[in-house]
């Protein structure tokens, strides 16, 4: 494996930092706002369930959220953001969400239980801190097989939280955490829902273009590649199936056998020896002719099967369509718009 000189790591590490705002991202990060906006207001308030399949950027949506408030406010602790811990319940939650806050060294009381302990804790800590929003990520491993009651709690134990805190909350997960507002009571809280798809050509061929032609436009190199070509978007989404993860992942790795050869732009062969190296057994995309690309799209988002014997048999994976040649796609796309 080559290695980078120090310039150019410096280089790959602003690249695999790299944000580029969709407009439903900037949708999502303005409702944020408005929900710390609000929050200085006082009274109920509004929360917000944000969701979406493996892979199609929610984590990373919050954490170039939080980073941008962080330097707006570094020496200010305004948005809470946790994940679900291992083992998710809700005191473990509760746990970890006064770990990040800073504060978990409160004395326990006696006369009252370990679960009202732990949320009269919080809710102090909330009261006396600068926090205007709390984001809890991976929220789907806390309802995973609950129903009835054991839903019922965790919505009343949330909904209290941001009641007597006066903090709206933002629950972001997989796309069966929406099982929470089958509870009436949380429902009415839960004003702002939005979900993050995955890429489709036979949609929206063109938000797949900017996205591409927004990382070409932000890569280190002398000259901006051109990745917008029908070829090379073709590979891109053969290879990507849609998705953000997989696709920068794959731009990630091609960027840096790129910098590692002093390059001075990225080349089809870049892309073609990064896929390589991430599905060998694979044909590659990028070595074949345009109508011979054949990829697939999401059809079905993964979701999770409340009456299975077992939570390994739970999870339903995203389902795609069958293979089919991307080019012949793209142009029936475009014959119906």
């Amino acid at each position: 494996m080559a290695l980078l000189s120090p310039d150019n790591e410096f280089k790959y590490q602003q690249f695999v930092d790299v944000f580029v705002e969709m407009p439903i991202a900037t949708t999502i990060m303005a409702d944020f706002d408005r929900l710390r906006y609000n929050h200085k207001f006082g009274g109920d308030q509004q929360c917000m369930l944000l969701t979406g399949d493996t892979g199609s950027g929610k984590s990373y949506l919050v954490n170039k959220y939080c980073e941008r408030i962080s330097k707006s406010a570094p020496n200010k602790r305004l948005v809470l953001s946790t994940r679900i811990p291992s083992k998710p319940t809700i005191d473990s939650t509760i746990i970890e969400l006064l770990k990040d806050i800073g504060h978990f060294s409160a004395t326990y009381r006696k006369g009252i239980s370990r679960d009202q302990f732990l949320t009269e804790s919080l809710i102090r800590c909330l009261k006396s801190s600068e926090v205007e929003l709390i984001i809890v990520n991976e929220f789907q491993e806390l309802v995973e097989f609950k129903s009835g009651q054991a839903l019922n709690d965790i919505a009343t134990q949330f909904k209290y939280i941001s009641e007597a805190a006066t903090v709206p909350i933002v629950l972001v997960g997989m796309p069966w955490s929406k099982k929470i507002a089958e509870v009436p009571e949380w429902a009415s809280r839960l004003l702002i829902r939005r979900a993050l798809s995955y890429f489709t050509l036979s949609k929206e061929p063109e938000a797949f273009i900017r996205f591409v032609k927004g990382l070409a436009m932000r890569m280190p190199f002398e000259q901006p590649p051109k990745l917008d070509s029908k070829h090379t978007i073709l590979a891109l989404f053969a290879a990507s199936k849609g998705q953000i993860r997989t696709l920068k992942h794959l731009v990630n790795e091609a960027v840096k056998q790129a910098l590692a050869q002093n390059s001075p732009t990225l080349s089809n062969q870049h892309l073609a020896d990064a896929y390589h190296l991430m599905f060998s057994d694979a044909s590659n995309p990028f070595l074949l002719s345009i109508d011979q690309i054949e990829g697939q799209e999401v059809s079905e988002v993964s979701y999770y099967d409340s009456g299975a014997d077992n939570e390994f048999d739970a999870v339903i994976p995203t389902k795609y369509t069958d293979l089919l040649p991307l080019s012949q796609l793209l142009r029936q796309t475009r014959k119906t718009k």
